[in-house]
C-alpha cells in the first residue's frame, strides 16, 4: 500500500510542477522545475544516511528503472506528437502504457521480481 501513495503522490506532484512549469512565464522560469535529478540525490543521499547501503542501492537502482521508463514514454509522446498532430493529451493518455510496461518488464527482467 505505501508503495501505491508513494506513486500516486509522486504523480500528482511532478504533474502539478510540470503544470506550474507550463503555465508560468517567461518560459525559461520552467527550467527551474526540470531539478528532479537533484531531488532524486538528495532523496538517495537521506536513504543513505536513514536506512543504510543496501535500501539505497534498491532505491537507486528503482530510480535508474523509472528513468529508463521515461525515456521511452517521452519517445513515444514526442514521435505522435509529431507524426500524427494529436493534442498533447491524446498522446500521452495512449502512451501511458508504455511506461508501465517498460517500468515493470525492467523490474522483472534486472530484479528478478
Amino acid at each position: 500500500m505505501e508503495y501505491v501513495i508513494r506513486f500516486l503522490a509522486g504523480g500528482i506532484v511532478v504533474s502539478a510542477f510540470a503544470l506550474l512549469g507550463d503555465i508560468l512565464r517567461p518560459k525559461s522560469f520552467a527550467g527551474l522545475f526540470g531539478a528532479a535529478p537533484s531531488v532524486g540525490l538528495a532523496t538517495l543521499t537521506l536513504a543513505l544516511l536513514k536506512q543504510g547501503g543496501q535500501y539505497a542501492a534498491i532505491e537507486g537502482r528503482s530510480m535508474v528503472i523509472g528513468s529508463a521508463a521515461l525515456a521511452a514514454y517521452s519517445l513515444l509522446v514526442c514521435q505522435i506528437l509529431t507524426r500524427f498532430r494529436t493534442t498533447a493529451l491524446t498522446a500521452t493518455a495512449l502512451t501511458a502504457v508504455a511506461w508501465f510496461v517498460v517500468a515493470f518488464g525492467l523490474k522483472y527482467a534486472l530484479l528478478d521480481w
